[in-house]
Formats: structure tokens, sequence, C-alpha cells
């Protein structure tokens, strides 16, 4: 069955910490108490800044270390992990995005998951079985925390809770999955549960970037992808990800609610993905890049220069 997923409206960077709060109380959050290690996985997918809609922001990560220390206790182990990516290095992202700074502050530790070569995961998907390289101190923790960004996806329409665990994948060049990615998002999802799912939607990405000054959270990553979908204009229930999820028994969507604020009230401010068709969109997009890049001299990423 589907669970709760809490929808709360943050009017100021000074509410972030407390509206967390109130995101857990409405799903009637509880964890054993004897919590001692946590990890947090945001969603740091290249170098753009929080502002951008891009990437997790930090003083979210930040509010979610303050709750988990005032209900574990000050001694309890955190740890922030994210992976390299075909076009981004993670040590590099800790630091210009401003983690590297933020988890000094915080004395929380700064974990790039593609330095632990991880254990080898094989699940079936589709009748299709895929291989995963997982590090063992993403299973081994007593609370896993997903921090997902609410953002369209030009392959799988969306991205937020389940495809940010896709992100915990150790090897680098996660494009290899790209040929069957509906089904590797489900199959890492299969492998790794995170224990609570809060979502950045500070600032969401649609066609352009939107402050929507959102902060979602839920036990269930399935339930928080079904109501983030919708708030972005999709119907769920037509995205081949969560139809794949449902026939692996990952999600069900029949008892999922919301509660808080109403979803309505961020999908009229969301905006929606163009209805020009995709491929058409990505080539106008890789070229305005590389224009940019030869007028200014300016980087753009790797892969799409490849």
């Amino acid at each position: 069955m589907g669970d709760l997923v809490s929808l709360v409206r943050c009017k100021s960077p000074d509410e972030i910490k407390n509206m967390i709060y109130k995101a857990l109380d409405l799903i009637n959050y509880s964890h054993d108490n004897s919590v001692r290690s946590v990890v947090i996985k945001p969603n740091l997918c290249y170098y753009w800044d929080a502002s951008t809609g891009y990437t997790t922001d930090p003083r979210v990560v930040s509010g979610i270390i303050d709750w988990v220390r005032g209900r574990f206790g000050e001694n309890t182990d955190i740890k922030i992990a994210e992976a390299d990516a075909s076009a981004m290095r993670t040590n590099l992202a800790f630091l210009i995005l401003g983690y590297k700074k933020m988890a000094k502050e915080k004395g929380v530790e700064l974990k790039n998951i593609s330095d632990d070569q991880g254990l080898v995961e094989k699940v079936t998907v589709n009748k299709r079985e895929i291989e995963f390289k997982v590090p063992q101190f993403l299973k081994e923790a007593d609370l896993f925390i997903n921090v997902p960004k609410l953002k369209i996806m030009r392959i799988t329409r969306i991205t937020c809770a389940m495809k940010n665990i896709f992100g915990c994948i150790s090897t680098p060049r996660k494009v290899v999955y790209h040929p069957h990615l509906n089904e590797a998002i489900v199959g890492i999802n299969k492998v790794l549960k995170p224990h609570l799912t809060l979502v950045d939607g500070l600032v969401g990405l649609g066609r352009y970037p939107v402050k929507l000054d959102l902060i979602m959270a839920s036990r269930d990553a399935f339930s928080m992808d079904w109501i983030a979908s919708d708030i972005m204009g999709y119907n769920p229930s037509t995205l081949d990800f969560l139809k794949i999820a449902r026939k692996e028994k990952v999600g069900n969507p029949d008892g999922i609610r919301t509660v808080g604020e109403k979803p309505d009230e961020f999908r009229k401010k969301f905006p929606k993905a163009s209805s020009l068709p995709t491929e058409y969109l990505w080539s106008l997009e890789i070229g305005l890049l590389k224009t940019y890049s030869r007028i200014l001299g300016d980087i753009i990423p790797p892969f799409i220069q490849e």
C-alpha cells in the first residue's frame, strides 16, 4: 500500500529547518531511537548551484542534520554521500556547491560513493538481469535519508526520489545503464531502500527553474514519485519506471495520501515540459551550449562534446 506524502510551504530560508520538522511530523515519522549511523544522499548531478533547481540545497541537508541530532543525539555518525557521474566529480561538487563548508561547520563526513568499490548486486527487472556495484555502508546505515530534487528529465520525464537512488551506484559512468534506464532505476530501488525521503522543492526545475518554496516528506520513494510527477504535470500511471515498479512490486499507488498543503497549488506554478519533441529540444540545447562555449570560452559538460 502507498504511504503518506507531506507537503509544506517554506516562505523564507530561515524557515527551512522548521519546515523539515513539520514535514516529518505530518507523516508521523518514527524510527528506532538506537540510530547510530546516518547516511544522507543529496542530488549533486553537476556543478550548478541549488538556485538553478539542479542540485539539492545544502541548507536543506543542514536542517536534516539538525533534526537527526535533535532526535538521535549529538554523537550520531552522519555521512553525506554522493557518487561520481559521467561528467561530474563528487569531490569537486562538494567544494563548489557549498557542502564542504557546511560539513565542516556541522562536523559531518563527506563520502564519495565511487571511492568504495562496493559489492556486486544482481537483480532481475522485466526479465532483464542487471548488475550494480553498491557500497556496503549504504546498506548498513541505521537510517538512510534520500534528499532528491523536483525536476523533469529528458529520458524518464521526471527525476526525483527513485532516480536519486540510481545515483548511489558506485560506477561513475552510469550512462551504460541508459539503454534500459527505467529498469535500472527500479532495480537499484530493489537493492537500496531509503528509510526516509525528503524532497528539496525550494526551487523546482521544469522548462525553467521556478521558486516553489516546497519541502516534501515520505517514508516511501515510490509514493513520493507518484505525487511529485503529478505536481510536475504528468499522469504518474503513464511513466514507464513507475509502471515497471508497480509490476515488480517495488511500489503501490493504492492508499497514497497527501497531507499539509494541496498539490494543486504547486502544480499550477510548476513550469510544465514543452509539448515539442524531447529529442528536438535536446539537440537544440546542445547546439546552444556549444555556441555559448565557443563565444565565451566557458566549459560545457564532457558528455556533450563526445
